[in-house]
């Protein structure tokens, strides 16, 4: 013990090195915190807005920090709209669709990557030739399916056409071939599987690919506003998005200051959900980068 700590304490002390003050340095922070502005305010003036009496919303000069912040807006969020249904309908939707997602694309990629097939290319081209396609394209036949397996104006409609995903694929096909060649190939001379090798060997290799897919799906089907309206009818149906409409009012004469706040209120999950993955998310955005 005690040599340990004569040992410690021997090694120099590491200072921590002050990068130098340039030019250079001081363009990039006003480069970042112009890029910050423009990003986060937007989002700050919908909070302030939010807290203001809808007669305070549209006063000259604008007042951007509210003095005396009004929460009433938001207890008419949930007197106006059944709040708790459209996060329950918008939860379970994008849940199942980024678990799906996630589940098909490591599949698919793996697929892609491994496994030598004629035409692999070929229907990888075809695949990633769908992500040139427009929604607005599809939806009237994908409407006619669904109508025609008996689920329209229900959950289903929206979660089964939307689990398959080429940039999924895309991606963890490219995850996939940054894993070395060789554990597949000590995997089959111990005699696994393909499953097996996909499974218990790439598999548990490829969680921050998965985290990067489900986490840019949960945010995409969160805000989707075009295939809730075209697919659902009944409004015990419908997501947030949709039910964040009829705040608006008739010819849109609704508070703004109401819209405003449910729109901060449908923002939270999704800040939750990247607050919570974003270690998941940086990691496989980084993977196979060299220090």
């Amino acid at each position: 013990m005690t040599t340990q700590l004569d040992t410690k304490a021997k090694q120099p002390l590491r200072r921590k090195v002050r990068r130098p003050v340039t030019g250079a340095y001081i363009g990039r922070l006003a480069v970042l915190l112009v890029a910050a502005v423009l990003t986060l305010g937007p989002v700050m003036w919908t909070l302030s807005t939010s807290l203001r009496l809808p007669s305070e919303s549209f006063n000259l000069p604008p007042r951007f920090i509210p003095w005396d912040p009004d929460f009433t807006s938001y207890s008419e969020v949930f007197a106006q709209i059944d709040m708790i249904r459209l996060v329950v309908n918008s939860a379970l939707m994008t849940g199942f669709i980024a678990a799906g997602q996630m589940i098909t694309a490591a599949m698919a990629g793996y697929a892609f990557a491994r496994l030598k097939f004629k035409g692999n290319k070929l229907l990888f081209g075809l695949v990633l030739a769908t992500m040139m396609i427009p929604v607005q394209v599809t939806i009237v036949p994908v409407f006619m399916i669904i109508r025609g397996m008996g689920l329209a104006d229900t959950l289903l409609a929206l979660i089964i056409p939307a689990i398959p995903t080429a940039f999924g694929t895309f991606l963890m096909r490219q995850y996939f071939m940054g894993v070395p060649a060789e554990l597949a190939e000590a995997a089959e001379i111990d005699g696994a599987s393909q499953w097996r090798i996909f499974r218990s060997v790439y598999l548990p290799l490829a969680t921050p690919g998965m985290a990067i897919v489900g986490i840019l799906a949960f945010n995409y089907h969160w805000n989707e506003f075009f295939r809730p309206l075209i697919l659902t009818i009944s409004e015990e149906n419908f997501t947030l998005p949709l039910g964040l409409v009829s705040l608006q009012g008739n010819m849109g004469t609704g508070s703004i200051s109401v819209v405003l706040a449910g729109v901060i209120l449908s923002m939270l999950p999704a800040v939750v959900v990247f607050f919570f993955g974003q270690r998941s998310l940086r990691a496989g955005l980084t993977a196979g980068v060299g220090k």
